[in-house]
């Protein structure tokens, strides 16, 4: 069900049970936001967005949910410098360009990267993924 639009509470509702996620008022409020359509969105944004309606979420009640959100599969982090960071509502396996002049992101499909020869991992380890941010600048 990764990426899929939901549309309905229930069917939101049943996405957080299926992760381990009680689907209270606020959750469902945060989860409309990211899974009305495929989105990579800061907290900010989500804050933003979740706020526009005639509910009102604490803004660290958002960043909670989408700590929430990661530990259990919901969205990815995309991480794109060490101030940046996005939730991707697309939790299959692919990469990223962020586009550095207008700070956003687009998908790279898993299959048109590859990655060859990884380093070995330390003991008692295993690799996980790798994510690729592909960093983009426009030509002065």
């Amino acid at each position: 069900m990764a990426g899929k639009i939901l549309n309905s509470d229930q069917a939101l509702g049943q996405r957080l049970r299926d992760h381990d996620v009680k689907p209270t008022s606020q959750r469902l409020e945060i989860a409309r936001i990211l899974f009305r359509r495929p989105a990579h969105m800061s907290a900010d944004d989500v804050y933003i967005q979740v706020n526009r309606g005639k509910s009102y979420v604490s803004k660290a009640t958002v960043y909670n949910t989408l700590g929430l959100f990661v530990e259990r599969g919901l969205v990815r982090e995309v991480l794109v410098d060490s101030s940046k960071v996005f939730y991707d509502s697309n939790t299959a396996p692919h990469h990223h360009f962020w586009d550095m002049d207008n700070h956003s992101l687009m998908d790279i499909e898993a299959d048109k990267v590859s990655i060859a020869d990884l380093p070995a991992v330390p003991e008692g380890t295993e690799v996980e993924g790798v994510d690729v941010v592909v960093r983009l600048r426009r030509r002065s």
